[in-house]
């Protein structure tokens, strides 16, 4: 300023020695004028160079095509005018600007000249080039000076936004927004926000920028000075932050805590949704936290009285309890008897009937029952409950309603390989191995019967101490080898069939039955061995009971019969011999060759 007032005196005194020249006086007739000194320069006198200099001080030192800083003096909607070196002036697009709305009056800017003068008389201007001029060299600078710069959101645009920074257009990626997740992305455009410079590609001029990595440095900070000030047991007021399958995460002042699913509420819970709801402000206590690892545990339950303390302290055992199905597994289900308080009903005590059952064939989740406290523990804050309690036992006069020996119906509810359960009533099952089932050999106890079947069966036996029953079935039936036995008597000759033949021998059919027979058993009177089709003679020799098996022979049919014709025959020989050798003493010796040549004869028919 005071260059300029002294300039504008100069400027002054110049005038005042012009106007003091005849020279410039209007009342001299231009006849009069002295073209010739006017021409030679001497119409200021001496102070003509000093005049001079002092107006050019008075014009702006403008360049064509270069960076110059200028002052912003005045802003409207549309234009930002910006004066250089105190009277030239130049008028930028207000657009120039948007990364930058706290531009104000009096502010200085860097332009980029691009004319000295338009139609109108104006500098024409450019904040925008001066910026991408200088804008690399900046970026480059802040990259490595790990400086926080500030950049306007243009736009978005796919995995991100473009962010303007010192004029370049770096990539803001998705992730690297905010440290929560983002369900708005357009909430960030037209906004001037703190960037970190995370990535430079030189080659390319690509710029990589996040502000996630601010906030992460200053959520470390303040997590470093919170944690250093907490304490177990600690009362906290957060923000719920995010919610997942395992648990919430609290927003405890740009600190995040967790509190497991297991901390939300006394009572069980399938999902953290049915506690709380997304930016909820809730209070929460400190259960752990771990400086190292910078992990906070907060619980939520914790802060209202557990159930088991409200629980009737006049509870007992063989009380009955009303509660509702809130949890079923395999082994049993979870009744729910008062808010917070569980008891387990295993599966072995929802029925009498020893079969194994799982637990969603007799309850659902969220129905309403009435059990009996088998047991309580209020230190492991522990409760046993059973249903089947609540019914009569059918096994206390089990021998009354089904005597030894006793036929009754049965169900069949289960087929194993070894037999069948049969089901006499609710909660009264026996089985019914498979040597009881059939008096034929059977290979499975599905051939003879299915799922579902209705039986009669007799009552063979009892363990009364273990819920167990034996049952038969075919007891009740006839036994057909008692027929078999009858019909083909050991020692008997009947007419078969070869059926089938095997490594051993052959099944042979016999009249209403089936026989077998070892192949040393099926050779012919002819030496030649039995095939499949023949029909044979074949002799009993043996019945098995214990398997119902027929054992047969064809070789024994004739075999006996040549064995007997031999014996008699020998008997015959032996007693002419004997006769022969009582009267050789009163023989002749010509008879006595005679009876020596007969002797010889009958030996060797002997043998």
């Amino acid at each position: 300023m005071a260059e300029t007032k002294n300039e504008a005196a100069v400027v002054e005194a110049a005038e005042k020695k012009v106007n003091n020249s005849t020279m410039l006086n209007a009342s001299i007739d231009p006849k009069d004028f002295d073209w010739e000194a006017f021409e030679g320069g001497d119409i200021y006198g001496a102070d003509k160079a000093e005049v001079a200099a002092a107006y050019d001080k008075t014009l702006s030192k403008v360049v064509e095509n270069e960076v110059a800083e200028g002052e912003v003096t005045s802003i409207n909607k549309r234009e930002v005018v910006v004066t250089i070196g105190g009277k030239s002036e130049g008028v930028i697009a207000v657009s120039e600007f948007r990364y930058n709305p706290e531009l104000k009056v009096g502010d200085k800017v860097e332009v980029y000249v691009e004319s000295a003068e338009d139609k109108k008389g104006q500098l024409v201007l450019s904040h925008r080039k001066a910026r991408a001029l200088k804008s690399w060299d900046r970026v480059n600078e802040a990259f490595e000076n790990d400086e926080i710069v500030k950049g306007f959101v243009k736009t978005r645009t796919k995995g991100g936004m473009i962010v303007d920074v010192f004029g370049i257009e770096a990539f803001l990626p998705g992730s690297q927004i905010d440290i929560k997740p983002i369900r708005d992305y357009d909430q960030f455009v037209n906004q001037t926000i703190d960037f970190k410079i995370v990535k430079i590609n030189q080659e390319f001029r690509n710029v990589v920028v996040s502000h996630k990595a601010l906030l992460e440095a200053e959520q470390e900070q303040k997590r470093a000075e919170l944690i250093g000030k907490l304490e177990k047991g600690q009362v906290l007021e957060g923000v719920v932050k995010n919610i997942t399958n395992y648990g919430v995460f609290i927003d405890l002042g740009g600190v995040d805590g967790l509190i497991h699913i297991t901390d939300l509420s006394w009572g069980r819970i399938n999902h953290p949704e049915e506690v709380v709801t997304l930016d909820e402000k809730i209070k929460v206590v400190v259960l752990d936290f771990n400086e190292q690892q910078k992990r906070i545990a907060l619980g939520l339950k914790q802060l209202t009285p557990h159930p088991w303390d409200n629980l009737d302290p006049n509870l007992k055992v063989g009380d009955k309890v009303k509660g509702k199905v809130i949890l079923i597994a395999d082994y049993g289900a979870f009744i729910e008897i008062e808010p917070g308080v569980e008891g387990l009903v295993h599966v072995s005590e929802m029925s009498w009937s020893p079969r194994l059952h799982s637990a969603q064939e007799f309850l659902k989740i969220g129905d309403e029952v009435e059990a009996q406290v088998l047991s309580i523990d209020r230190e492991l804050r522990k409760i046993s409950l059973g249903i089947k309690q609540l019914s009569e036992n059918p096994w206390e006069n089990i021998r009354e309603k089904y005597p030894v020996g006793s036929q009754q119906k049965a169900t069949v509810r289960n087929i194993t390989n070894f037999g069948v359960f049969a089901e006499l009533e609710d909660g009264v099952e026996g089985l019914v191995h498979i040597s009881d089932l059939s008096w034929n050999k059977i290979k499975h106890p599905s051939e003879v019967v299915a799922p579902g079947d209705s039986i009669d069966v007799q009552i063979l036996d009892f363990d009364e101490a273990n819920h167990k029953l034996s049952l038969g079935h075919k007891q009740l039936i006839p036994n057909p080898w008692d027929e078999v036995e009858a019909k083909f008597p050991v020692g008997s000759t009947v007419e078969g069939t070869v059926a089938s033949t095997t490594d051993k021998g052959a099944n042979i059919a016999l009249d209403g039955a089936e026989g077998f027979a070892f192949t040393r058993e099926l050779v012919k009177e002819d030496g030649k061995q039995a095939v499949a089709g023949e029909k044979l003679a074949f002799k009993v020799i043996e019945l098995r009971r214990s398997t119902h098996r027929i054992l047969v022979s064809h070789l024994r049919t004739y075999a006996e019969v040549k064995e007997k014709a031999a014996a008699a025959e020998v008997e015959n020989t032996k007693k002419a011999v004997k006769k022969v050798n009582a009267t050789v003493e009163k023989t002749t010796l010509g008879d006595i060759d005679a009876l020596a040549e007969l002797k010889a004869k009958l030996e060797s028919n002997s043998k």
